[in-house]
């Protein structure tokens, strides 16, 4: 897959360490940077000192576990979602309120995830947004694609992907509405590649594609803020 977004942090100044230190004591999470085409809306949300917006959001934990687990997690909603420490998880997606359907994504049905249409018109700019950090041991990685299949049953992946790696200190999260809420697929043959959203009926059974390579934690948080994707 092309295109693949970094999430995690240079090289700070000791005085940025001393501050970042002092802001993990009053917070247990901070956010992850890097470049991005998606664009935040200004004036709607204030970001904060860890790189997300200010205000409401939903909160979603996918944990890297060594041994998959053997509990019924259907109908829990706990905000956490267990994906296999090494190797790919599917987390399928669902349309609706923001809920976890099924929180055990290490057995072989995968997890299940539930959240809004996020541009039901396609027009690029949608309704809310989703920020990312990698937490967890340093050292840890994992690269997510938004995948569907067609009327045929052949999936499709984006060309467009995250690749969320643990380093080392304070961590700041990063948008990644474009990466996980939209398939970019050349669906013509001509070499460009065309913007599919999330639910859209050209797709069916869309789902998260979760490459984990020892990353421990993945925060997301879904704020009703709009990104505009390019």
């Amino acid at each position: 897959m092309k295109n693949k977004k970094k999430i995690g942090l240079g090289v700070m100044s000791l005085l940025v360490i001393m501050f970042a230190v002092i802001a993990c004591n009053k917070e247990n999470s901070a956010p992850v940077g890097s470049s991005n085409q998606a664009v935040d809306h200004p004036g709607i949300f204030k970001s904060t000192g860890n790189g997300a917006p200010n205000g409401p959001h939903y909160d979603l934990n996918i944990i890297g576990v060594p041994h998959g687990k053997t509990a019924d997690m259907s109908g829990n909603n706990g905000h956490r979602i267990f994906v296999n420490l090494s190797g790919n998880t599917k987390i399928y997606l669902k349309q609706g309120d923001f809920q976890v359907l099924d929180a055990n994504g290490t057995d072989a049905n995968g997890a299940s995830f539930q959240l809004p249409n996020p541009d039901s018109a396609n027009s690029g700019t949608t309704t809310y947004s989703v920020y990312a950090r990698a937490l967890g041991t340093p050292g840890g990685n994992a690269v997510i694609h938004l995948c569907a299949l067609d009327a045929s049953g052949n999936p499709f992946c984006s060309g467009d992907s995250v690749l969320a790696v643990r380093t080392h200190g304070h961590q700041t999260f990063d948008n990644v509405t474009k990466q996980l809420l939209y398939i970019f697929v050349d669906l013509n043959g001509d070499g460009t590649l065309d913007r599919v959203p999330l639910f859209d009926p050209l797709f069916q059974d869309y789902f998260w594609s979760y490459d984990n390579n020892g990353l421990k934690v993945l925060q997301l948080r879904f704020y009703q803020n709009p990104t505009t994707v390019q």
